[in-house]
């Protein structure tokens, strides 16, 4: 069996998108593995399916290369954005809103969760300061902003060997569903990020993860709204106030169209 997908990527956060709305894919952790493996598959961080939604445009799913299912996505958002025309996208990280701008795509995210059981930690911690602690990075802040976020603020992004602490950090006990990891560094009035995406390592951009960089700067003081986050595959911009939802602009790239032959991915 044979099934269309479209590779876009968001800043080099690179997907492969199947159009699930008027015809089922049963997704496993199998196939989707399969389909992200870069020498026997399509390759990609996350696999996206579409499917039918009665509050919204669409329902966007998500599957990391792991095979994982996770709620949100702040580049794959764009990317479908882009690629359907949805102004409003359900999701398991909450209700998104979209728009095309042409050389760009604005995205809506709902607002940022900062309760110690809306991260999810698996006991009661100061979220702006988590009294924790791996090597060099400590203290860091947590968000939710549809998939939970860890921000940390260090002397230079460079430095740190996300690689090796990234892993150890995601599968803390502390979070009970697995942690994303972000390091940012300020250099003059613009934040250089590195992300490590749970299920998937660390990525060329993360949009949630600007997402949550930004909203920890606000919140400590360090950078006002509208904040520039520059990651190896790009740029965004991203908006918060408390009590608003986030708002993030930047690019969305369609690459190619095809189709996935099923039989040999399974």
């Amino acid at each position: 069996m044979r099934r269309p997908f479209h590779k876009m990527h968001g800043l080099g956060n690179d997907f492969v998108i199947v159009d699930a709305r008027h015809e089922p894919f049963e997704v496993t952790a199998t196939l989707a593995r399969a389909v992200a493996d870069r020498r026997l598959g399509v390759g990609c961080d996350q696999l996206i399916v579409l499917e039918p939604s009665e509050t919204a445009d669409l329902k966007m799913r998500i599957w990391n290369s792991d095979g994982g299912e996770v709620e949100s996505c702040g580049n794959a958002t764009r990317c479908v954005v882009q690629l359907t025309g949805a102004g409003r996208i359900d999701s398991d990280g909450g209700l998104l809103e979209g728009k095309d701008l042409g050389a760009e795509v604005e995205i809506a995210l709902p607002e940022p969760r900062f309760g110690w059981d809306e991260i999810p930690l698996a006991y009661p911690m100061d979220t702006s300061a988590l009294p924790m602690a791996w090597d060099e990075l400590d203290q860091p802040f947590a968000v939710n902003v549809g998939n939970p976020h860890l921000v940390f603020f260090v002397p230079d992004a460079r430095e740190v060997p996300l690689q090796e602490l990234g892993p150890r950090i995601e599968h803390d006990p502390a979070f009970p569903e697995r942690i994303n990891v972000n390091v940012g560094t300020y250099v003059g009035d613009r934040l250089k990020l590195r992300t490590f995406e749970r299920g998937a390592g660390e990525t060329l951009a993360c949009g949630t993860g600007a997402c949550a960089s930004a909203v920890a700067a606000i919140v400590t003081k360090s950078a006002q709204s509208p904040v520039r986050v520059d990651m190896t595959g790009g740029s965004l911009t991203i908006g918060w106030a408390p009590g608003e939802p986030i708002r993030m602009r930047g690019t969305a790239t369609h690459v190619f169209s095809g189709e996935l032959d099923l039989g040999t991915l399974q």
